[in-house]
Formats: C-alpha cells, sequence, structure tokens
C-alpha cells in the first residue's frame, strides 16, 4: 500500500482512460475515481473493472420508469446521466453498473441520490450536507492509501 493525493489518483485515472482510448470520458470519470478513493469508497477498483467491460456507451433515454441505464458502467455515462438528471429532475435508474460514480456529483451538486448498492435507485431530490467534508479535507491532507498491485493495473 503507498499512499497518493487525490490529484495523484485523478491523474492516474485519467492516464487509464486515454491510454485505453476513453479519454472522452476522464473529465467526469477522473474526479470521481479519486473523490471516491478519498471517502474511502473503491474508485480505482471500480475503474479497473469498466475498463474491462466490452461496452462503454448506450443511448439513454427517459422513459415512463425513469432511466435504464443498460448495465454500462457509471464511469463511461455519468456525465450523460447528470445531464437528464439537471434536465428531468428526479431520476429512477435501473440496470445500474459503478452507481458509486454518480456520488461525487450528488454531493458537489447538493441533491440526493439514492443506495447506489440497488440496481434502481432514485437520483434527484436535495441533500442536506456534506456528509463527506471530514474524509475529504483529511484524505487531501494526508493522502489515501492505494493498493500498488491494483495502481500498476492501471499503468
Amino acid at each position: 500500500m503507498t499512499r497518493r493525493s487525490p490529484a495523484e489518483i485523478e491523474a492516474h485515472a485519467r492516464a487509464a482512460l486515454e491510454r485505453r482510448g476513453l479519454g472522452q470520458h476522464a473529465d467526469f470519470a477522473a474526479p470521481a475515481c479519486a473523490f471516491l478513493e478519498a471517502v474511502s469508497y473503491p474508485g480505482l477498483k471500480l475503474l479497473a473493472e469498466a475498463l474491462e467491460d466490452p461496452a462503454s456507451s448506450a443511448a439513454l433515454e427517459k422513459d415512463l420508469m425513469g432511466l435504464d441505464l443498460h448495465h454500462i458502467s457509471c464511469v463511461f455515462i455519468g456525465a450523460e446521466v447528470e445531464r437528464l438528471r439537471e434536465e428531468h429532475g428526479r431520476l429512477f435508474l435501473r440496470n445500474v453498473r459503478h452507481g458509486l460514480y454518480l456520488l461525487p456529483g450528488s454531493v458537489n451538486r447538493n441533491y440526493g441520490i439514492g443506495c447506489p448498492v440497488d440496481p434502481g435507485f432514485a437520483l434527484g431530490g436535495e441533500r442536506s450536507k456534506n456528509p463527506y467534508s471530514e474524509k475529504l479535507e483529511i484524505s487531501a491532507r494526508d493522502g489515501v492509501s492505494v493498493d500498488d498491485a491494483l495502481w500498476q493495473s492501471l499503468a
């Protein structure tokens, strides 16, 4: 385990996406990865899993039931999901993969998010406080312990 700063994690995630021809997703996914790692969620692990997925895009359209994400990783479609949430307000998401990548946007933009572990959850509403601010401050100051093998797998 090596301690890495959130900025190092973001740069490493960005580079991993770019090396695999997926740089168009880096502006969304790299900061989200760093945020997740900073608050003790497996951002790098989820990124590594997503990079193994054969599909990285889907046509997303709101329907009567909400939004079907087609099991495409939110690493790749998270920015579009956030755009649709801004356009439509509260959304019920289904067939979600790597939904934790939606958490940083919900915290930074102060909207609620349902449990991302559940394959269908609501995105929208209003958040009343940032429950991650203390962890983010500590991570910025002290760094984050990162598994070296996982780090290397993304190089």
